[in-house]
C-alpha cells in the first residue's frame, strides 16, 4: 500500500507539473497525395512534446497552465522526412476577475524547416541541438512561458529567455535550418530573444507588467483608473521606439495588442487621448485608422 501511495504521489505531482495547455493544428493541404496518417502522427507528437515536457521547476495546476496555440502550415515536402513551411505561435493569459484572456504573442515564423520521422520520439536537450523541430518548439515554449512570467512580475521571464537564447546559440551550426542567425533577417528567432534580453527593451518589458498586472487585472473594479494607467504606460513606449525604432519586439507587441488597446478605450473617457493616439500612430503607423477610433469614442 505504501508503495502504491508513493507511485500515486509521483503520478499526481507529474500531472501538475506541466506548464502549457497547447493546441496544435497542422495544415498540409499544399502537399499532393499527402500521407494523412503520418501528418496526424506529426501533430500528435508535437502536441505531446509541448504539453508533456516539464519546462520549469514550478508546479502548475491544470487551471494555471498557459493557453497557447501552434499552427503549422506545411508548404513543401522536401523529401520523405523533410518539410518546410510556417509556424504561428499564439499565447494568452487570463485577466483577473473576468472571463477575458489577453493575447501576449501572435507571431508568424516563416523560416521553419525541419525533419520528422514517424514513430521516432521527439527528443530535446537544452545543452545541444538535436533537431531543428524540437529546438524550434522548445524555443517557443520558453518564449511563451517567459512572456507570461513578465506580466506577473517585473522581468520575471529572464531565466526562460536565457534558455531560449541558449537554444539559439546551439542551433547556429545547423546549416539546414534558418531563423537562428542575426544575418538571416531582422525579424527572426535570433532577434526576438536578443530584444527580450537587451537593456534597450527593458522599459517595454516593464510596460508589459504594468499593462497587465497593474492595468488589465484591475479593469473590472476600476476601469477609468486602469485606462489612465494603461495609457501612461503606452505613451512611455515612445522612449523605447526612439531607442530602437525598428525593434522586432515593438512590432510583436502591437501585433498582439492593437485591437485590445482600441477596445480598452472604446468606452469611458481618457484625459490623455490625443497624446496617446499621436504616440501610437508614430510607433505603429500601419494601424493609424484603428488608433483614430480612440478619439471617436472619447
Amino acid at each position: 500500500m505504501k508503495f502504491l501511495s508513493v507511485i500515486f504521489f509521483f503520478i499526481f505531482s507529474f500531472s501538475l507539473s506541466q506548464e502549457l495547455n497547447c493546441r496544435v493544428t497542422l495544415n498540409y493541404s499544399s502537399i499532393p497525395s499527402a500521407n494523412k496518417e503520418m501528418f496526424n502522427s506529426m501533430r500528435q507528437s508535437i502536441t505531446e512534446f509541448m504539453n508533456n515536457n516539464q519546462w520549469t521547476n514550478e508546479i502548475y495546476s491544470n487551471e494555471e497552465r498557459i493557453d497557447c496555440t501552434i499552427m503549422i502550415r506545411i508548404n513543401q515536402q522536401i523529401s520523405t522526412d523533410e518539410f518546410s513551411g510556417t509556424i504561428t505561435i499564439q499565447s494568452s493569459r487570463p485577466v483577473y476577475k473576468s472571463n477575458y484572456n489577453s493575447t501576449l504573442i501572435n507571431l508568424v515564423d516563416d523560416q521553419f524547416r525541419f525533419r520528422f520521422v514517424e514513430f521516432e520520439s521527439l527528443e530535446f536537450n537544452e545543452n545541444t541541438h538535436l533537431s531543428n523541430l524540437t529546438s524550434v518548439l522548445a524555443y517557443y515554449a520558453y518564449i511563451i512561458i517567459g512572456l507570461d512570467y513578465d506580466t506577473f512580475s517585473n522581468s520575471g521571464g529572464d531565466s526562460f529567455f536565457i534558455k531560449a537564447q541558449k537554444i539559439v546559440n546551439n542551433a547556429q551550426g545547423d546549416n539546414n535550418a534558418t531563423g537562428w542567425k542575426s544575418f538571416e533577417g531582422s525579424k527572426n528567432r535570433y532577434w526576438l530573444v536578443e530584444n527580450l534580453l537587451n537593456p534597450d527593451f527593458e522599459l517595454l518589458r516593464q510596460i508589459l507588467y504594468t499593462y497587465h498586472r497593474e492595468g488589465m487585472d484591475n479593469f473590472t473594479e476600476k476601469p477609468e483608473f486602469v485606462r489612465e494607467v494603461i495609457a501612461s504606460s503606452l505613451i512611455n513606449l515612445l522612449d523605447v521606439y526612439n531607442q530602437r525604432p525598428k525593434g522586432y519586439l515593438i512590432q510583436l507587441f502591437f501585433d498582439a495588442k492593437t485591437d485590445e488597446i482600441v477596445n480598452i478605450f472604446s468606452k469611458g473617457t481618457l484625459m490623455e487621448a490625443n497624446e496617446l493616439v499621436n504616440v501610437l500612430t508614430r510607433i505603429s503607423p500601419k494601424s493609424a485608422d484603428k488608433w483614430q477610433k480612440i478619439l471617436t469614442n472619447n
